[in-house]
């Protein structure tokens, strides 16, 4: 079996896989902003798990991960932050640190022919690319949100035109996902395209997966993207749980063969 943790910034899932990728339990809790009582609610729900027998361990880490361990810990000043002892003193088994969004691409890219650049409209816009169902090196200096974009008469990021919050800030919702009309749909599609010729034309992608809360609305607004010459769109399998079976998907390769690691 497989144990797979998800550190997000408001929450954190910690779930255990079969060998078949089949969720056998999950546990979820508020990722508080205090070091120490998230680790303290991070060891007593692991605990809950360590009389299974468990193969691998993987946890995504929402930043920077080098040599399996985080250097830096995406928002918030955790940089020290000593996850991995309070993990080895319950397994004894491998325990492996990946930059969510690369597990998340991972997850997304698997068995898509070709090279897949999976993109996240949430918060901010992030994502990576794959490619024979590894991680690439490239995604770990992969920020696409960051690009500058001249747009409403002002030069901006287009995680500021085009995220989730973005939107939701514009159309003065709680959630892009409740957006139906169609001159929103047009209009959610060229926030989107507006940054996918730079993508395609510095990686080269076969597969571009638009995921996080857009990815729920992927069927509403990709029949207004402008088509890109041998690029295929293409909804994420699991939009708001990419993360997680990117987690099995890395503990599974690592049990066969260990996975090529950007290392984010």
């Amino acid at each position: 079996m497989y144990l797979a943790v998800d550190i997000g910034g408001t929450k954190t899932l910690v779930a255990l896989f079969s060998k078949r990728g089949r969720v056998l339990r999950r546990i979820k809790f508020k990722t508080s902003r205090s070091e120490r009582l998230f680790l303290d609610e991070l060891h007593s729900t692991v605990r809950r798990f360590a009389r299974f027998k468990i193969n691998v361990i993987v946890v995504a880490i929402p930043g920077i991960v080098q040599k399996n361990y985080t250097v830096k810990f995406g928002n918030r000043n955790w940089d020290n932050i000593d996850i991995i002892n309070p993990l080895k003193s319950l397994f004894s088994c491998p325990i492996l640190f990946e930059n969510d969004a690369n597990l998340a691409s991972l997850y997304e890219g698997y068995r898509l022919p070709g090279r897949t650049v999976f993109l996240t409209f949430s918060t901010g816009i992030g994502g990576g690319l794959t490619e024979k169902n590894q991680i690439l090196p490239e995604s770990n200096s992969f920020e696409p949100g960051h690009k500058m974009y001249w747009y409403d008469d002002k030069i901006k990021e287009w995680e500021d035109i085009a995220a989730a919050s973005a939107i939701e800030k514009h159309y003065h919702v709680d959630y892009a996902t409740n957006l139906r009309k169609k001159p929103i749909m047009e209009d959610i599609a060229r926030r989107i395209y507006l940054g996918l010729p730079d993508i395609v034309g510095k990686y080269h992608p076969d597969t571009i997966v638009l995921g996080g809360p857009l990815g729920k609305i992927f069927k509403l607004y990709s029949k207004y993207l402008p088509s890109i010459p041998n690029v295929k769109y293409r909804r994420p399998k699991r939009p708001t749980e990419s993360v997680i079976y990117g987690c099995y998907l890395f503990a599974k390769q690592y049990s066969s063969s260990k996975p090529v690691s950007s290392g984010k």
